[in-house]
């Protein structure tokens, strides 16, 4: 993954001289900075920034109360709700919070006059797709098959989506979310071809976005079903090309048991995501033969999941991609809320608080009507994108 790594003469001299002298880098330095900040520092200076770090302090502990009050009451109500609904109960505004989060409106963190020299993080770079593929090659000695083009992909996206039940609307609107109309098959998150030197922010990948851990899960449950799918294909094909596929299920098969000789739980299989082995399975997502049957059963699981929770209505693309970013537990809780509840229950109700902190989107469209509003407005400017008419068109 390319970065972008600009240098001076002067710092590039520095780091030569740190490479080889590990005791001038690890002692002389600091004390050069040491020198530095107590010749900047007056007393008073140090003085004001204690009295305000003691101010930013007690404003953020009563802060913290507050939240942590506010987050307990989410997770009790939450705990609620599920058992309710386990019971067959009718749920109802008293079943959730029904006021926004509290805001941090304190003081500022002061900035230290005599800030320590801190060393430096180790960053911790995620696996991109020519990871995948290589570690395919090195635990299950697969290529995946990549299409010929993108509308190879899409077309046979489209074929598997359609035959098992999700409708144009559901697929093109859900892609034209998850990849902004644009995206390849073989996207990955944070990567953007226009933008060089851009990171991955995750593994996920696709039209769908399955993360290492989504792929996973998918083979362990619905391994049986993929597996029948290809051995059906294999039958209707000779020669060569049948010998190839035959050759692909017994990998397919090999990742399947490798997928299900863990505990059957979401954690569990995000450990195994982050191993080699794991990325080595996640490439099966590029492989124009069981790529886009895991890109369907990632959104057709939540289709099931409402149907066997009693919910017979069609699913709008939106009330669907609700459940395939926030689960499909939490994401069934909205779509089955009346308009009325829509309209005041708060969107933090269906987060845990530090997923909320980082969720931008959910913040500021901060009720459940708001947030499904700004999910359809983004289906539908991103669905006039090429990428997403292409799709509409493969079906």
């Amino acid at each position: 993954m390319p970065t972008r790594l600009i240098r001076s003469v002067s710092l590039a001299s520095l780091a030569l001289v740190a490479l080889a002298s590990p005791t001038l880098a690890q002692t002389a330095l600091p004390l050069a900075v040491a020198n530095a900040r107590a010749q900047a520092a007056s007393p008073e200076a140090i003085a004001e920034y204690r009295y305000r770090l003691q101010q930013y302090q007690a404003a953020r502990a009563e802060f913290d109360r507050d939240a942590e009050a506010y987050w307990n009451a989410i997770a009790e109500k939450r705990r609620i709700r599920n058992a309710k609904r386990r019971a067959g109960d009718q749920i109802s505004s008293d079943d959730y919070v029904l006021v926004q989060p509290p805001v941090y409106t304190g003081p500022k963190r002061p900035v230290d006059p005599e800030p320590r020299p801190q060393p430096p993080g180790e960053r911790r770079s995620l696996p991109v797709v020519a990871d995948f593929v290589k570690a395919a090659g090195d635990y299950y000695q697969f290529t995946p098959q990549r299409p010929a083009s993108e509308l190879e992909f899409k077309r046979a996206y489209a074929r598997v989506a359609r035959a098992m039940g999700l409708t144009r609307e559901q697929a093109v609107r859900v892609y034209a979310f998850e990849t902004g109309g644009d995206g390849s098959y073989d996207m990955q998150s944070g990567l953007s071809k226009s933008r060089p030197g851009s990171r991955a922010i995750s593994t996920a990948i696709g039209y769908n976005q399955l993360l290492t851990t989504n792929t996973l899960v998918l083979l362990a449950e619905q391994g049986n079903h993929i597996l029948k799918v290809l051995n059906e294909r294999a039958a209707a094909l000779s020669g060569p090309q049948r010998k190839a596929l035959e050759h692909k299920i017994g990998i397919v098969k090999r990742m399947v048991a490798m997928a299900r000789s863990i505990p059957g739980n979401w954690s569990e299989h995000e450990k195994l995501g982050r191993t080699p082995q794991g990325w080595g399975v996640h490439a099966l997502v590029l492989d124009i033969d069981v790529g886009p049957l895991l890109q369907t059963h990632k959104l057709l699981t939540s289709v099931i999941f409402a149907r066997q929770k009693g919910y017979t209505e069609p699913l709008t693309a939106a009330e669907l991609e609700m459940m395939n970013l926030t689960g499909d537990g939490t994401g069934f809780d909205m779509v089955t809320m009346p308009q009325e509840l829509r309209e005041i229950v708060p969107t933090s109700n269906f987060f845990q608080r530090s997923g909320y902190e980082r969720n931008p989107v959910a913040i500021r469209h901060n009720t459940v009507a708001k947030l499904l509003a700004v999910t359809d407005a983004r289906m539908d400017a991103n669905s006039a994108k090429p990428g997403a008419r292409e799709l509409y068109a493969a079906f």
